[in-house]
């Protein structure tokens, strides 16, 4: 069977595997360095709802085609990855948890470009609204590998870091999600509106895409193989699982 990856399918979780290794090794190093948490290590905490656009075209994902009639609960976490302090550029990072039915769904994504090659590439930005932001990982679907991705439609987050963050600033964010292929076009399905949430911190607010995935939607082998070993050492397996409000 031909890969969906475009590695051969009997190498993909090998060099996925060393590559796991590599990174789970240089997360227990970190985390010694700033615990509890090796890179993110300050967020901003937001809370709004998805709101699904009509007659979106189909990803091959459950969760994303089957979409709500009303707005879905969602909470996210905004933050900067290596933690340099604005203006300073960093790797951006949002990660969204979702109710699913009851049950808790993440999506992680991260400051990425927008076209191909540079979808899979990882960029700096000094203001989260100017970036654009992808899952890096392909989710598996019914489809195939499918990628989601984000970009900002108005607004802006407060701060990426709490200690910034105003007293008085209650502007919203608004951004589109959308699907797309490796190498293909961006459907948008779904607009998510996010304020920040004050009744809330970060301290326990773990993200995990793998561990809950979208309905309709599961990890490739090599991605688990290359992500799992670092967050198993930096997030344990039974803590608390904060759901959207």
């Amino acid at each position: 069977m031909a890969s969906t990856t475009g590695i051969p399918p009997h190498s993909e979780a090998p060099v996925a595997r060393v590559l796991g290794s590599l990174l789970g090794r240089a997360f227990a190093v970190g985390q010694q360095l700033r615990h509890p948490r090796p890179i993110h290590p300050r967020g901003v905490v937001l809370s709004g709802h998805v709101r699904w656009i009509p007659d979106a075209v189909p990803s091959g994902i459950a969760w994303i085609d089957r979409g709500s009639e009303r707005p879905v609960p969602v909470v996210a976490r905004v933050s900067r990855s290596v933690g340099l302090p604005a203006p300073l550029p960093d790797i951006i990072g949002l990660a969204l948890r979702v109710d699913a039915g009851g049950q808790p769904a993440d999506i992680e994504l991260a400051s990425t470009g927008w076209t191909v090659p540079a979808r899979f590439v990882l960029l700096p930005h000094r203001r989260a609204e100017r970036a654009r932001f992808g899952t890096l990982f392909p989710y598996r679907g019914a489809r195939g590998p499918v990628l989601l991705g984000a970009r900002t439609r108005s607004g802006r987050p407060p701060a990426t870091d709490p200690r910034e963050a105003a007293a008085d600033d209650d502007v919203t964010w608004s951004l589109t999600l959308g699907h797309a292929a490796a190498v293909g076009t961006w459907h948008p399905f779904a607009v998510v509106d996010l304020r920040e949430d004050t009744d809330q911190n970060d301290a326990g607010l773990r993200f995990d895409a793998v561990r809950r995935p979208l309905p309709g939607s599961r990890a490739y082998a090599w991605v688990r193989a290359a992500r799992q070993p670092s967050y198993a050492r930096v997030q344990p397996d039974d803590g608390e699982v904060r759901m959207p409000r």
